[in-house]
């Protein structure tokens, strides 16, 4: 799969739940992860138990005007308002980190401004951070990664994945 993403929290509130949802980013591939206006503690988490925060860069920003991400990173929000784009719709780009709010509470006005998408999963209530965050990151991996066609019927393996095919190689010449 091409690119790369990180995932993070804003104002983390259950480390414990943060543990769990950087444990899953490192399943998933995760480049990097961070936490915005808030600590995290690897070991009072108790969940992380791959200690992901060791095997990763893993960045820890005091508000979001201090936060730094890597060039053309498109920062996307995942929020359950109703100006947010629905996830089964949204095209991830190659290249982005996501970023969750507190689980007692919402992404800040100054988060929600500096993202440049905000995404939503279609449920009727918010959910766990961890949860959200590992749904998100699955939908990646699925919409972005190469995968054969879903199995028709539940003993069906479904069908293998495309193929690369290798072009022939390529010479430049100038022409006068």
């Amino acid at each position: 799969m091409r690119g790369y993403f990180g995932i993070g929290v804003e104002r983390l509130s259950k480390p414990m739940n943060a543990g769990n949802l950087f444990r899953s980013a490192q399943a998933f591939g995760a480049g990097f992860l961070f936490t915005v206006a808030g600590s995290y503690s690897q070991r009072k988490a108790h969940s992380d138990t791959s200690q992901s925060t060791h095997q990763l860069p893993f960045y820890q920003f005091d508000d979001v005007s201090g936060m730094l991400l890597p060039d053309r990173c498109q920062l996307v929000g995942i929020e359950l308002i109703d100006e947010a784009v629905d996830l089964p719709t949204f095209k991830h780009p190659i290249r982005a980190a996501y970023v969750l709010g507190p689980e007692r509470g919402s992404l800040t006005p100054e988060m929600l401004a500096s993202c440049d998408h905000v995404i939503k999963i279609p449920t009727t209530f918010c959910i766990n951070v961890a949860t959200a965050g590992a749904i998100v990151m699955y939908d990646r991996i699925v919409s972005l990664g190469r995968f054969g066609q879903r199995a028709t019927f539940s003993r069906n393996p479904g069908e293998p994945p495309t193929p690369h095919v290798q072009g022939a190689q390529k010479f430049r010449t100038k022409t006068s």
